[in-house]
């Protein structure tokens, strides 16, 4: 397989990107939909996010009260620190499974991270990473039109995570979203052509090669 890391910034339009790269024929990990399954009830999240915050966080009809989790975490950064150390290990180790059960393929498999930046310099073992990128006023802009938030809260979102910089510096490819659609799809089709000329990615890992 050729193995590729996807990330983005709230409001950069990487699930656009995501959307269009399995439309082309890739195989999608996507870290979202693993901490959705995660984080249902009686799961090990769930259950260890309610032991933390109690029944605050969880919903009349028993699930994931995820409203009340972003109003708890976002503009704390302890509890924020919290919530990632319950979450991220969990959907690393589920991502891994999942992209294991996939390995033999000799396609693109995508590992779609919004927070790959933030777990520090780890690509999961894909050979290069896929950054989606806007300046943050745009970003603000779509949260505010598409997602119904409000600046202060899309400014807080943003500010949560990683910076443009560090985002943009761990990126061996940029999809530039800060047009319109038409130069969306320019920018996934120039994408592609980046990774037909990638080799196809050693896995498992080298850090797991050799070990017993």
């Amino acid at each position: 397989m050729k193995l590729v890391a996807l990330t983005g910034g709230i409001g950069s339009g990487k699930s656009s990107v995501s959307e269009r790269l399995a439309a082309g024929g890739a195989l999608i990990v996507d870290a979202d939909e693993v901490v959705r399954q995660l984080q249902q009830p009686g799961r090990t999240v769930f259950n260890a996010m309610v032991q933390r915050w109690g029944e605050a966080v969880v919903a009349d009809d028993g699930t994931l009260n995820r409203a009340a989790v972003a109003g708890i975490v976002f503009g704390d950064k302890g509890e924020l620190s919290a919530l990632n150390a319950i979450v991220h290990p969990a959907v690393k180790a589920e991502m891994r499974v999942q992209t294991e059960a996939i390995s033999d393929t000799t396609g693109v498999v995508v590992l779609d991270i919004p927070l790959l930046v933030e777990g520090g310099d780890d690509r999961r073992g894909a050979s290069g990473v896929i950054v989606v990128d806007c300046p943050p006023e745009i970003a603000i802009e779509r949260l505010m039109s598409f997602r119904g938030f409000d600046r202060s809260d899309a400014e807080a979102r943003i500010a949560a995570q990683a910076s443009r910089e560090d985002r943009l510096a761990a990126a061996d490819f940029v999809v530039d979203n800060s047009g319109d659609i038409a130069n969306l799809d320019a920018e996934v089709e120039r994408c592609w052509a980046w990774l037909e000329t990638m080799p196809q990615t050693p896995w498992p890992p080298s850090t797991d090669r050799g070990s017993n």
